[in-house]
């Protein structure tokens, strides 16, 4: 006999399919939506449901946007680019509220062994970025582990004949980190340090 009942269990294992997301905690969650009132529950399907049909790139940058264009790239000096791995950098650089500049995200980094090469990154759309003018410095926000200083070191030797200034984050995130862990301090005085390369 299985040990949940089967609308339990499909509710188990889609929640196990999380990142960070293991079955014990997989089990609480399906349980706390369990318990949920109904309209608490409906409530909480229909944001997820409403999420997936709004939530697009945008064409620009490659940040999350409900529009085509993202209000970042609306509003923001479009001089001084900070290239970052994935959307969720993006928040974390917004969360110090001192980068005025515009984005660009890759949506990963070169990473060899698993098959990401620099043709499968949005390089592409950050050097007609460039080429358009107007781009007067290139900020590497990749996050400091192998993958994400080959891709900056990778970016820099592309992007530095096109006559933009190239820097990177300075070392204040630590090694072998991820930029949604960084604390505000620490992200403000990398930012600030950021050096050419």
């Amino acid at each position: 006999m299985d040990t949940f009942i089967e609308p339990i269990g499909r509710l188990i294992n889609e929640f196990s399919k999380l990142p960070g997301v293991g079955r014990k905690t997989a089990q609480r969650y399906a349980y706390h939506i369990i318990g949920m009132q109904e309209q608490e529950a409906l409530a909480f399907a229909d944001a997820i449901v409403n999420a997936k049909k709004k939530v697009r790139f945008c064409k620009i940058c490659g940040n999350f946007a409900e529009e085509e264009i993202c209000p970042i790239c609306r509003e923001r000096d479009p001089s001084v680019i900070c290239v970052v791995k994935e959307p969720k950098d993006v928040v974390c650089i917004e969360r110090i509220h001192d980068f005025r500049g515009a984005y660009h995200v890759l949506h990963g980094v070169i990473d060899p062994i698993n098959g990401v090469t620099p043709n499968k990154l949005h390089i592409r759309e950050l050097v007609e970025r460039i080429e358009k003018g107007n781009v007067q410095e290139v900020i590497m926000a990749t996050n400091p582990d192998v993958e994400g200083e080959a891709t900056a070191a990778y970016l820099a030797k592309l992007l530095k004949p096109l006559g933009v200034k190239v820097t990177r984050l300075s070392r204040g995130i630590p090694i072998g980190s991820e930029l949604e862990y960084a604390d505000e301090a620490t992200l403000t005085r990398a930012l600030q340090e950021r050096k050419e390369l």
